[in-house]
């Protein structure tokens, strides 16, 4: 004893019933601990004997080593959480042996387990009406985690972040319940942010007098991206990429550069969006904005059964499509005459598993087109690409042959916000930001609106029901009627938010001063830094809103397929802590076979070529032998059932389906049911 007594660097002592707790601790770890049982004298409490704890077994010590122990050790500590009468015992059997003792505010779960633990109020947690110390706050965090569900990872880090930082375990725990206290749910703030650069006078742009005039009517100088992008020859005819946040003004720049070349007699401007609902609403925009002055035309993936009641022109000054619309023109060899300009909306959208191919395969056919004749006489096309999320701008740039123009101002803040609930406790969040946000109203005399993601048009129409504020579900399932008539709703202020599926974030127009994530999933995929960023994106408009606000409702442990390797908690902070994923083009067996096959359809035997300059590398030898197999070409000619599966947009396995259940005689809905059935699998 006398040894390790030499070697103690602090002896605490802590209340225990009528005994007391001994702690020695020795390089800031426990030596050992124990009890000490005192006896009254007629001197006052004096120690009987000293039990030291071996685990479950105890080794008793005379009073005299106790005493020893207590001199030699460099400090003595009494715990604040002893009782006084408790207190003034201890303190009165050290001083029948002249030892003095500090009174100390330790973690009272540390001392009944035979830990010291001192605590200041940097480091004191509280917990139940008492404080202990960080470590046994986390273990009590960690039970409440347990019953909540698997929370892993990043979000178990953020949440014991946030108990160090405000020391209180009752508003930690009440976060999994879905309690907005923003101090807690606040997970950080994306700073508005400008560039430095000189703006461009309209009247200085020189344009046709039709749109000349057009814009000088609403604008004296232009906003900073507009500004880059002339700078670099947008009204020059040179082709570029622009990157810049959303509602920074990047479709102008089509705008103004496709509408001049058009006035001017250079040729069609075709404007290119990946989903109809965008298509119907640019369409809309522009007969309202130019229709004084240019015909506009819509050409839609419906167009491959009807052209939209009449809609579509094809000799229209101004031609707003879908992707899939153009594309479906282009392999069925219609004719779209002279193109001046090309602006590509949502070029990101390369990058997609599903629609990038697509898209890769639709510009490099496009520019076939325009190359062997349907460019102006003497001239180029002039092609624009826009994204607001880019993670490899530069290269992107380069593969497309177009000038860069990025510009990084975000126009207001961005706050993002983090809080916990399962699907149930979700809506009734959802209820208390979308109220939150509408009986607010910004300096510039707007309410707050609510954007409302999630994964299935099912829950949008069931998280609208359950809004007390007016609401409205938006995805592709409503016809065109109902989708402008939110629209209008929503720019009137008549909604306070509407629920939307993730497929629809691109793009869509609703000035929203808050984006709230149902679901951190599209279908049974989860978002992608890219897809997350551009729907984060829609929250906070300059001319509208002082900041934008996002909110992240993440259910700890919840998948929403059996496929899914991640859960929502550990998805929420990769999003929000991820880097934005370069824009590439993957092309595996079936991609490249499909795009092949419509390069074939349009340019024959130049289809090597058009494989060549496409962004993704396709193993055009391998395609081509597959095709053949497949009896989808004759040489480099499609085959009448290569230009049926071309025509729509068949990937092969999809084609093999649908012959087999016609040479079976099944139902036409028979075989598609059986088709949807497959691919939901």
């Amino acid at each position: 004893m006398s040894q390790q007594a030499a070697q103690v660097d602090t002896l605490f002592l802590h209340e225990h019933g009528e005994d007391v707790r001994v702690v020695a601790n020795r390089d800031g770890g426990r030596l050992f601990h124990g009890v000490l049982e005192l006896k009254e004298t007629d001197a006052g409490p004096r120690p009987r004997r000293l039990r030291i704890k071996d685990g479950t077994s105890e080794d008793l010590r005379s009073p005299d080593q106790f005493v020893e122990l207590a001199r030699r050790a460099a400090r003595i500590r009494i715990s604040e959480q002893t009782s006084p009468r408790a207190r003034d015992r201890i303190r009165e059997m050290l001083d029948g042996y002249q030892l003095d003792a500090k009174v100390v505010r330790t973690c009272r779960f540390c001392s009944n387990a035979g830990r010291y633990s001192p605590i200041t109020s940097e480091t004191a947690i509280e917990a139940d009406g008492e404080t202990i110390c960080p470590s046994c706050a986390r273990e009590e965090l960690d039970r409440e985690l347990a019953f909540q569900g698997d929370i892993t990872g990043d979000a178990r880090e953020r949440l014991e972040d946030l108990l160090l930082e405000v020391q209180d375990l009752e508003r930690i725990t009440n976060l999994l319940s879905g309690q907005l206290d923003p101090d807690l749910t606040k997970f950080d703030e994306i700073s508005a942010t400008t560039e430095d650069v000189e703006p461009v006078a309209v009247d200085s742009l020189g344009l046709h007098p039709g749109i000349q005039q057009h814009l000088e009517s609403r604008f004296e100088t232009l906003l900073p991206v507009q500004s880059l992008a002339v700078e670099h020859g947008a009204t020059d005819g040179a082709d570029q990429l622009v990157v810049s946040a959303t509602a920074t003004g990047k479709t102008l720049i089509g705008e103004m550069a496709g509408l001049d070349r058009v006035l001017n007699g250079k040729g069609t401007m075709l404007f290119l969006v990946p989903l109809v609902a965008l298509a119907n609403q640019k369409y809309e925009s522009f007969k309202e904005r130019y229709g004084d002055m240019v015909d506009v035309s819509l050409r839609v993936g419906a167009s491959r059964i009807a052209d939209e009641g009449g809609r579509f022109d094809p000799d229209a000054d101004v031609i707003v499509g879908t992707y899939e619309g153009i594309d479906h023109a282009l392999r069925t060899g219609k004719d779209l005459g002279t193109i001046g300009t090309v602006v590509i909306d949502e070029v990101h959208t390369l990058g997609e598993d599903e629609r990038g191919h697509r898209l890769d395969g639709l510009i490099s056919r496009l520019k076939y087109y325009c190359e062997t004749g349907g460019a102006p006489d003497g001239d180029d096309t002039q092609w624009i690409y826009l994204s607001a999320t880019v993670g490899n701008p530069s290269q992107l740039a380069e593969k497309l042959r177009a000038n860069l123009v990025e510009f990084e101002e975000r126009p207001v803040p961005i706050e993002r916000h983090v809080t916990f609930a399962d699907g149930r406790e979700k809506i009734d969040t959802e209820n208390k930001l979308v109220k939150r946000a509408f009986d607010t109203k910004s300096s510039k005399g707007y309410r707050g609106q609510t954007i409302i993601f999630t994964n299935s048009r099912r829950r949008c129409h069931q998280i609208s029901r359950k809004l007390n504020y007016d609401s409205a579900p938006y995805h592709a399932g409503l016809d065109n009627r109902k989708r402008q008539r939110v629209e209008q709703q929503f720019a009137d202020q008549e909604l306070a938010a509407v629920v939307t599926t993730a497929a629809l974030a691109a793009g869509v127009d609703f000035p929203a001063s808050q984006v709230i994530f149902d679901s951190l999933a599209m279908g049974i995929e989860w978002l992608t830094v890219q897809e997350f960023s551009q729907m984060l994106g829609r929250a906070g408009r300059p001319d509208y809103h002082d900041k934008g606000t996002v909110y992240l409702l993440v259910e700890p442990d919840c998948s929403y397929h059996n496929t899914m390797e991640m859960t929502e908690d550990e998805v929420a902070f990769k999003l929000l802590k991820g880097e934005m994923e370069p824009v590439i083009t993957r092309y595996d067996e079936g991609a490249a076979v499909e795009e092949t096959l419509a390069n074939v359809t349009v340019a024959g035997n130049q289809a090597k070529r058009l494989n060549d300059r496409m962004i993704g590398e396709l193993p055009t030898k391998h395609a081509l032998g597959k095709l053949l197999e497949y009896d989808f070409i004759d040489g480099l000619s499609p085959t009448p059932l290569g230009r049926a599966v071309t025509r729509h947009f068949l990937a092969p396995d999809e084609s093999f389906q649908l012959l087999d259940g016609i040479r079976k005689g099944l139902d036409p809905y028979d075989i598609v049911a059986e088709m949807e059935l497959r691919e939901e699998q």
